[in-house]
């Protein structure tokens, strides 16, 4: 019997994070969560001899956030020469698990033609121990040019 061992689950603190900018790699060791979500865009769809209303795929959507520490201006830098000259920028992040101790292996997921929806432009907060910011994106494409070996 095939069963899933404890130490093969992947720790979410074991992995890398880069952003390709204008050709330039960027390493996003600042990274406190990353998220990329694909949505199935779907019709519905009405038939002879069918009461109920069935569903047909006619596309996706992706799109994703990550929180990072307030500690760079990349993602500002961005958006403001969108703010300035009206050039948008798309840029792709390859997101890499990997855990030591697991014998699942790596996956490298690289989300392509990534933008940015939002960006905070200045933050300040009393409370707060680490300044953090929520950045918003969608990206185009995406690939898994290696995946996790499978579970035996």
């Amino acid at each position: 019997m095939t069963f899933l061992r404890a130490k093969d689950t992947i720790s979410g603190q074991e992995g890398r994070a880069y952003a390709v900018i204008n050709g330039r790699r960027e390493e996003l060791f600042y990274v406190k969560s990353l998220e990329a979500t694909v949505e199935k865009e779907k019709a519905e769809v009405r038939t002879l001899g069918k009461r109920g209303t069935q569903h047909k795929a006619t596309g996706w959507s992706g799109s994703g956030s990550m929180t990072i520490y307030y500690v760079t201006s990349v993602f500002r830098d961005l958006m403001l020469v969108y703010i300035k000259d009206g050039t948008d920028t798309y840029f792709d992040i390859a997101v890499t698990n990997e855990d030591p101790t697991s014998q699942i292996g790596r996956q490298t997921v690289i989300l392509k033609d990534c933008n940015l929806d939002s960006v905070i432009m200045a933050s300040l907060d009393t409370e707060s121990d680490a300044l953090e910011e929520e950045v918003s994106f969608t990206f185009e494409d995406v690939d898994i040019p290696q995946r996790f070996n499978p579970i035996n």
